[in-house]
């Protein structure tokens, strides 16, 4: 499983999204102004949660209406599917919630829109209780303002097969720590075995040119610059890797399920993952699991990539003060906490990270894990642009298809996907 989907796995864990609007969403004023009574419904929505997170929300929520005995907050939980276009739906037919659950890809149009709240005007006070670079998660290039709070972050190591380095000469216990020494293993593992075993199954995404040093966007932000000679460099590298059979030959379409099942059936060498999968790898691989090998992210910044999922406040609710209050309820370090020792979630507030659960180590894998990712967030950035779009995505990942097949070089590839990304953002 790869980072990605194991904070939507978590994001089954959490996302959360707008449908009905009891007591504000849609109408009202677009004031910033937040302050007043703390009173008043409104309407909280989340993503696919209550069935495994039904008590813990009901006792947000009960807390909340305790410390503020005029407020009433609703909770209204969506199915995961169809989530983005929901969110547009409501959006445009004004019956957006109150507290809106977002990651900052689905925040940038919002806050372009003027749905969003700028907490820089309206709850400036909140700003170093997170972590900077979760607060920054939540800026949208072109505007002043930062339009969430950052909710739970989650990164993880890479998980390798010892077994499959041993066979091909490669010593177990020194995974690759630089791009230089993933290429050169990932070659002569395929090499070794005659082309049948591929280190990596996964195509670079936006991330991954983030993590090897290539510039994502033009300063300004309003165009993309991924076409550098870094992301050449590395699209030439992974063109490498699949001629070679270093890249598994079904990455072009391949899903994070997919990669995840690839490595559980010990079919690739490495993976991405998160603390989430060691239980999966026990209890549904036991031999790998008896060979699994943990290392660090592989970045050329020194900086891991982490995923954000925040929590939004309408700009036009009727509530405002409730509203604003409750986001950061949710999402305040008491919380976060809680919520953290109930799934393999990261705390986004500043000083949770530093608790013993995420620094103390009790011998097992699961703790060494928690442990090594909460140590990288304190720095980590999300290195997929808010102004990303899956669209966009979509068109990356075309491009780069067409040139690990040998359709058209690297350079062509992304010069092609930077032209089509701009056209996408020039039009949103």
């Amino acid at each position: 499983m790869s980072p990605r989907a194991a904070v939507a796995a978590v994001a089954v864990v959490a996302a959360i999204a707008p449908l009905s609007a009891c007591g504000g969403g849609g109408s009202g004023g677009g004031s910033s102004d937040a302050s007043g009574p703390v009173k008043g419904t409104i309407t909280f929505q989340t993503w696919n949660l209550k069935a495994n997170f039904k008590s813990y929300f009901n006792g947000v929520i009960a807390d909340f209406q305790k410390q503020y005995p005029g407020t009433k907050v609703k909770w209204v939980d969506q199915p995961a599917d169809g989530y983005a276009d929901k969110l547009s739906a409501d959006a445009a037919g004004g019956t957006l919630p109150d507290v809106v659950n977002v990651t900052p890809d689905l925040l940038a149009p919002l806050a372009k829109a003027g749905i969003a709240l700028d907490l820089d005007k309206s709850a400036s006070k909140y700003t170093k209780e997170y972590l900077p670079g979760a607060w920054k998660a939540d800026q949208v290039p072109g505007l002043n303002g930062t339009y969430a709070f950052p909710w739970y972050l989650n990164t993880g190591p890479l998980f390798y097969n010892k077994s499959l380095f041993t066979k091909a000469g490669l010593d177990p216990e020194q995974p690759p720590t630089s791009y230089d020494d993933l290429f050169s293993d990932a070659l002569k593992i395929a090499k070794q075995s005659g082309g049948k075993i591929a280190t990596l199954a996964n195509v670079p995404t936006i991330e991954d040119f983030g993590r090897y040093g290539a510039q994502l966007t033009t300063a300004d932000g309003t165009g993309f610059a991924f076409n550098d000679a870094k992301g050449v460099e590395l699209l030439t590298h992974y063109k490498e890797l699949y001629d070679a059979g270093a890249l598994d030959s079904q990455a072009l379409t391949a899903t994070p399920e997919s990669s995840g099942h690839k490595f559980l059936t010990e079919s690739v060498a490495m993976n991405p993952g998160s603390a989430l999968d060691l239980d999966n790898f026990k209890k549904q691989a036991p031999n790998l699991y008896k060979n699994i090998g943990i290392t660090n992210q592989i970045t050329s910044t020194g900086k891991v990539n982490m995923y954000v999922q925040s929590v939004m406040v309408n700009a036009k609710t009727k509530q405002k003060p409730a509203a604003v209050a409750f986001a950061h309820f949710v999402t305040d370090a008491t919380r976060q906490m809680s919520f953290a020792k109930q799934v393999a979630i990261f705390p986004s507030t500043a000083n949770s990270l530093n608790d013993p659960y995420f620094t103390k180590e009790d011998g097992t894998d699961a703790t060494r894990v928690r442990i090594a990712a909460a140590k990288s967030l304190q720095n980590a950035v999300n290195y997929t642009p808010v102004q990303f779009s899956d669209q966009m995505k979509t068109e990356l990942g075309n491009e780069v298809a067409k040139a690990l097949q040998g359709k058209q070089s690297p350079k062509d590839a992304l010069d092609k996907a930077v032209k089509s990304c701009d056209q996408l953002l020039q039009q949103s």
